[in-house]
């Protein structure tokens, strides 16, 4: 399954010494002290047509925590439980907002992107633009379970 439609990606290592103040905050934010981090950083590039389908991503390659970064556009993030699909729940993600996906939010509930055409918060419509969104992760753990797709 091909979880990203109309997109580009790339994972960078090296920022210069302004996006490392960011991302140095970001990872502060999102991972306890000490935790194993996932040495580069995944870029993602979707543009305004792009959308990201409902997946939960794999503790193959990366661990309890994803932390994104949104950029340039606005979005709407939706979470659905795994196995009760009624219980769900839509994030506003305004641009240089953070979001982070944790433990049971990471592992039980599907996360997507919203495409335009379904993009709306609390009744209002929210416009979709080219959306970027800078993602660290942590290293998975011999504890977390094992899963086929890359994260």
């Amino acid at each position: 399954m091909q979880a990203i439609h109309g997109y580009r990606e790339t994972e960078r290592l090296h920022w210069g010494a302004a996006a490392q103040a960011v991302l140095a905050r970001v990872r502060a934010q999102a991972f306890a002290e000490g935790s194993q981090l996932l040495g580069p950083v995944h870029v993602l590039d979707l543009d305004e047509s792009g959308y990201i389908k409902p997946h939960i991503d794999s503790v193959k390659f990366c661990g309890s925590t994803i932390a994104g970064l949104s950029l340039l556009s606005d979005s709407v993030m939706r979470l659905v439980r795994e196995n009760n699909t009624a219980d769900w729940v839509e994030l506003l993600l305004t641009r240089r907002s953070l979001y982070i996906l944790r433990d049971g939010a990471r592992f039980n509930f599907t996360h997507e992107i919203l495409k335009d055409a379904e993009s709306s918060f609390a009744g209002q419509k929210v416009a979709r633009q080219r959306r970027i969104s800078v993602i660290c992760r942590n290293l998975p753990t011999s504890s977390e379970g094992k899963g086929a797709n890359k994260c």
